[in-house]
């Protein structure tokens, strides 16, 4: 026997959000409609007759065409939820089986259609289900570029939501899945809008049973947001862009905005803004798997060695945030540092800085200073304090199980630069074909690789590159093509051990000439300029090659900051974060030591710590 039987489940209840900021806990209440206390039903079939389509989703006032196979010329009746014809309630259907969908809808629900003979309706039957969808709702959010999406399916499904100035809409939000096997609310946020501009946006549903569904189109009216850096964009005439977006990270001045996006035409498309001392600084954010940024906010690690304050109310923590820039969980240097001593470890664990990253584990590593004592160092009579880097693995309820110190693997008594500021690491890779780390030291000139292991490694340095380390430099100057005071290193490639690539900003503050050559003299090189290098690194050969240099034709000295890119066409992104004038970010095109600029953004005054060519502000998805 089919399922004949009215199936409508739209219970509203309230829901309660935990968020985590810098204060603690707080509570954000939100309406819920929670997911059908039964699964949905399923088309059946008994006797001679079938019904096509078997499956179809509508909304208010919509239709389709129902028909019936296999009666012959045997006289069948259409009924809706059992009762014949249907009603006001669940829709009407005709004689001829076209369903009407209810004028209007208070909430989403499943209808059944039936199409049975009438001389043997028991026995000689077969049903569709109709999903009757309550249009969605678009509500403003604390972003005044992001939008809340809102839409209730009465059965398992997907859902996106298109948006753009025009109902030609034009870009796709990622898709995200009912809650549960039984249906439910699917709520998305929608960023990626210009400021004060209008909007078209609608939801694209398709069920899990195959049918799809438009909804409504809804407008929305972006605001204005948080003032942030100007960006300047020039494309080169005929250069074709890596599409996307750019994300930027601005490091000075101190901005409540200081991590934004912008389109590829330098129109500010997302901003993420904060409240701090304006010792508080965004370095970096990433995106996550789940579509939230990770957000590190912190003081620059070496403010205390300089002689500078901490102001009180001073963040210095790890933030999940949402599109919106709702603080999803977060973790601060404090609760690191209690939680390292409650494991019985006496460390002067200092700030958050540079760098963090989330594992494929679900884990987080972390990178923080650390500060330890000396007494009778070479060319340091009495105590110094040396400031040192730290790494940290937490787990999902961020308790600490794997911890690195740099004074446990380094010679504090090597110390090329700015010391005893010693180390100063500044960005983290992860090896996903190894499951090590590689950490740029900045200070140290160096790129370390360490035995990792997911958190189970030894800690071991198992090498050293740069300049002094355990490679030899090929195609290039030794010592002077080596990087110094790098930022910003990345994996050109799907491989990253054994024989890999990797991108570098080489910003070049004590760089090193060969016995006899002095700088800045004589037609020689200048002391001090600023390079992209691409090493290909072959570990059991233990060789650096210089596949490719990136020199700019103008002097683009930067002494801090910084990335370098392999985008998805090919080319090459490279930020120099604080050349005189502000940041320039280019993405070139070419090979060894030949390129072309293809496209340029300048943010005249400001400093972008990183800067990223993201395929958009949605995992996986291509703009």
């Amino acid at each position: 026997m089919g399922y004949r039987e009215s199936a409508s489940w739209i219970v509203a209840v309230a829901g309660v959000l935990l968020l985590s900021g810098c204060g603690g806990l707080v509570t954000a209440t939100f309406p819920e409609i929670a997911p059908p206390a039964s699964p949905p039903p399923v088309a059946t079939q008994s006797g001679s007759i079938t019904v096509s389509p078997q499956y179809a989703a509508l909304g208010a006032g919509g239709s389709v065409p129902f028909r019936a196979s296999g009666a012959s010329n045997a006289a069948v009746q259409w009924l809706v939820n059992g009762v014949v014809g249907g009603n006001a309630t669940v829709g009407m259907v005709e004689a001829s089986g076209n369903f009407v969908a209810p004028a209007a809808l208070s909430g989403s629900m499943n209808v059944v259609v039936t199409a049975e003979l009438t001389s043997s309706p028991q026995s000689n039957f077969a049903t569709a289900v109709v999903s009757l969808i309550a249009n969605g709702t678009v509500t403003a959010t604390a972003n005044p570029q992001v939008a809340s999406y809102g839409i209730y399916l009465p059965g398992p499904g997907n859902v996106y939501i298109e948006f753009g100035p025009a109902t030609t809409y034009g870009l796709p939000t990622w898709v995200q899945a009912t809650p549960s096997a039984n249906g439910g609310q699917v709520t998305i946020q929608v960023a990626g809008m210009r400021a004060n501009t209008a909007y078209h946006m609608r939801a694209r549903v398709t069920m899990a049973n195959g049918a799809t569904f438009t909804d409504s189109d809804h407008t929305f009216a972006t605001g204005t947001p948080p003032t942030g850096a100007a960006v300047q964009v020039t494309t080169t005439p005929g250069g074709v862009p890596q599409p996307g977006i750019e994300l930027f990270d601005t490091l000075v001045p101190h901005e409540s905005t200081q991590g934004f996006a912008t389109d590829l035409q330098g129109n500010v498309i997302w901003t993420y803004s904060y409240s701090g001392p304006t010792v508080d600084l965004v370095q970096p954010l990433k995106l996550l798997p789940n579509g939230h940024f990770l957000v590190l906010i912190s003081y620059a690690s070496s403010v205390l060695q300089k002689g500078g304050q901490i102001p009180s109310g001073t963040l210095d923590e790890i933030r999940e945030v949402d599109l919106a820039g709702n603080t999803i969980r977060s973790l601060t240097e404090a609760q690191v540092a209690s939680a390292l001593r409650a494991k019985g470890y006496s460390l002067r664990v200092g700030s958050f800085h540079h760098d963090m990253l989330a594992l494929p584990n679900g884990h987080l590593l972390l990178l923080c200073s650390e500060y330890r004592d000396f007494t009778g160092l070479v060319g340091y009579p009495g105590t110094t304090s040396v400031l040192g880097d730290l790494l940290v693995d937490v787990d999902q309820n961020f308790n600490p199980d794997w911890v690195w110190s740099s004074f446990d693997y380094l010679d504090v008594n090597r110390h090329p630069m700015l010391f005893p500021d010693w180390t100063h690491s500044n960005a983290l890779l992860y090896s996903a074909t190894d499951h090590n780390i590689l950490l740029s030291v900045r200070h140290q000139n160096w790129i370390l690789k360490i035995d990792f292991q997911d958190g189970t490694g030894s800690g071991k340095v198992l090498w050293r590159l740069g300049e002094g380390g355990d490679f030899q430099l090929q195609g290039g100057i030794d010592p002077t093509d080596w990087f110094y005071a790098q930022h910003g290193p990345s994996f050109f490639g799907a491989s990253t051990s054994g024989v890999f690539q990797l991108g570098i900003m080489d910003d070049g503050d004590d760089r090193q000439f060969p016995p006899g050559v002095l700088c800045g003299v004589g037609g020689a090189a200048p002391c001090l300029y600023t390079t992209a290098p691409m090493l290909q690194v072959d570990e059991a050969a233990r060789t650096a090659t210089l596949v490719g240099h990136y020199v700019p034709p103008v002097s683009m000295y930067s002494f801090f900051g910084g990335s370098v890119d392999l985008l998805g066409n090919g080319d090459v992104e490279i930020d120099f974060a604080a050349p005189k004038g502000g940041s320039v970010v280019q993405e070139v095109k070419g090979s060894g030591m030949q390129w072309q600029v293809v496209w340029q953004a300048v943010t005249p005054f400001s400093n972008q710590y990183r800067a990223l060519r993201m395929p958009s502000l949605y995992p996986g998805v291509q703009w």
